[in-house]
């Protein structure tokens, strides 16, 4: 995926998607992000303003939350790192590991960057490149890494113990943010006093969840909240593609809680890219996502890519520009996969 042209995607107005520097100075844009419905010539212009945020009566409604905010403050975007070491679902190679450490470096180098990876991803191989390239280039980031909620681990010490072994193979004494991959049916209440143990023990600067529903979050919120712990963060598949946070209610009490929403496929698996069609699958098990979008329901998908193509045209932009500055104008923090610069 393009580093430079994903990241231009915050700059304001015309969007500079020269491969490097479009990174240099990169900001939010102001104002509404200007978005287009329907396909054709019969196209209408919508403007999405910006989220910005719960009203002070809204928080003042909501249920029971920590009362003070974490330090840790994130950028507007950042990267995921599934791609790093999965060869499953991404076909991970080895022998393009210098390519992972060139948009390290590069990334690396910009004011506030920020990654976010999972002992899964690779089975800790994404932990171990991140360590590896931090150490070698001298350069730190921000990173967040995710427990893995698997049956034989029920215990609040496993999700101690998981968060050490991730320190270790990233070579550090602590991380940024620390989340819970997805709840499960039997053991979610210790896993929350175990994200509440690493954030006492310093080895986490916030704790957040990622893949909960509104009840849950509501739930791991008031846990964490009798300890004087905020919860940070719910990462979600959330997109133009996969917009169901903002019909479900999800968005809604994330917002009430003032839990921020990080945003994971804010490009739907690259299918907002411009890259794909029925025709043009891509690789791997993505061709049947592919192949459900855009043969389940043919003109919607057409309509839904026509209208981020005509906007990106509008703007000078990219595609993928388009799907992840709607991400970033309703509220959250998209964080798109990139695996080279090019």
């Amino acid at each position: 995926m393009f580093l430079p042209p994903l990241l231009a995607a915050l700059a304001p107005a015309t969007l500079d998607v020269s491969r490097r520097s479009a990174l240099q100075g990169a900001s939010l844009a102001a104002g509404a992000l200007v978005a287009t419905t329907g396909a054709g010539a019969g196209a209408q212009a919508l403007a999405v303003p910006r989220d910005s945020g719960p009203s002070a009566a809204t928080v003042a409604a909501a249920p029971v939350a920590a009362a003070a905010a974490p330090p840790l403050v994130l950028p507007a975007m950042g990267i995921g790192a599934w791609a790093w070491g999965d060869s499953l679902f991404w076909k991970y190679d080895a022998k393009f590991d210098f390519e992972l450490e060139e948009l390290f470096e590069y990334y690396a180098s910009q004011p506030d960057a920020f990654l976010d990876t999972a002992e899964l991803y690779g089975l800790g191989r994404s932990e171990m490149l991140i360590g590896d390239f931090e150490r070698r280039s001298g350069k730190r980031v921000k990173v967040a890494s995710k427990f893995a909620a698997l049956p034989w681990k029920t215990r609040r010490e496993d999700v101690v113990q998981a968060c050490e072994a991730s320190l270790r193979r990233m070579g550090r004494s602590s991380m940024e943010l620390y989340q819970i991959h997805f709840p499960n049916a039997w053991a979610n209440e210790a896993y929350w006093d175990g994200l509440g143990d690493c954030y006492e023990r310093g080895l986490v600067q916030a704790v957040g969840v990622s893949n909960y529903g509104a009840d849950a979050v509501e739930a791991v919120s008031t846990s964490l909240g009798r300890r004087g712990i905020p919860l940070y963060s719910n990462q979600i598949q959330y997109s133009l593609l996969y917009p169901f946070a903002n019909s479900n209610g999800l968005k809604r009490k994330c917002d009430q809680l003032g839990v921020k929403v990080l945003a994971y496929s804010p490009i739907g698996l690259g299918l907002l890219s411009g890259k794909y069609s029925a025709e043009q699958l891509p690789e791997g098990p993505r061709a049947e996502l592919a192949k459900a979008f855009f043969n389940g329901q043919p003109e919607t998908a057409a309509g839904l890519v026509d209208a981020v193509a005509k906007t990106a045209e509008k703007h000078g932009a990219t595609p993928s520009q388009v799907a992840i500055n709607w991400c970033v104008a309703k509220g959250t923090t998209p964080i798109p996969g990139a695996r080279n610069l090019r």
